[in-house]
């Protein structure tokens, strides 16, 4: 199939510094870049129909092709170099379940993006601040009953955000 070299940069250009940004902390800069076009590459020509779930299913890719490089790397002999020697971004060890967490930060913010600043806010200072709920409303200068309902609304945005994503609950 020939390449639509305008599809591969648009995709490049929107989401391509936020890979690189995941990559880099489990890969280091030097190999970011490489898995990240690879990621790109591969999402343009197997793209699910769906272009709201693009984001998520790129950085799933991302997140495959890193586990596989590792999974190389740990087959390849060893050779003698000290860790001194190993040039920069080399990983010794593979953290799957950091670069899941890193995954899933990356996927809820995006997803948290999503709302209403007004939600957005509510909700962070809630739930993830843990602020009490007379202590969010202090800080957001509206009522506690208005902090109450905007993290109900909030979290099922969330949920609806999430699931347009394709995120598994």
């Amino acid at each position: 199939m020939p390449m639509d070299e305008d599809a591969v940069a648009a995709l490049y250009r929107e989401h391509g510094a936020a890979l690189r940004r995941f990559a880099r902390g489990a890969v280091g800069s030097s190999k970011a870049e490489d898995i990240v076009q690879e990621a790109i590459i591969r999402v343009w020509r197997q793209a699910p129909p769906d272009t709201q779930s693009l984001r998520a299913y790129l950085y799933r890719t991302v997140r495959n092709l890193i586990v596989d490089q590792h999974r190389l790397a740990a087959r390849r002999p060893r050779s003698a170099a000290s860790i001194d020697e190993m040039p920069d971004g080399f990983a010794v060890a593979v953290d799957v379940e950091r670069i899941d967490e890193l995954l899933d930060r990356v996927v809820m913010e995006e997803a948290l993006a999503r709302l209403t600043p007004e939600h957005r806010q509510a909700l962070v200072a809630v739930h993830y601040r843990r602020l009490s709920v007379a202590e969010a409303a202090q800080e957001l200068g509206v009522p506690a009953g208005t902090v109450k309902s905007r993290c109900f609304y909030a979290l099922k945005s969330l949920r609806s955000a999430l699931d347009e994503m394709g995120v598994d609950r």
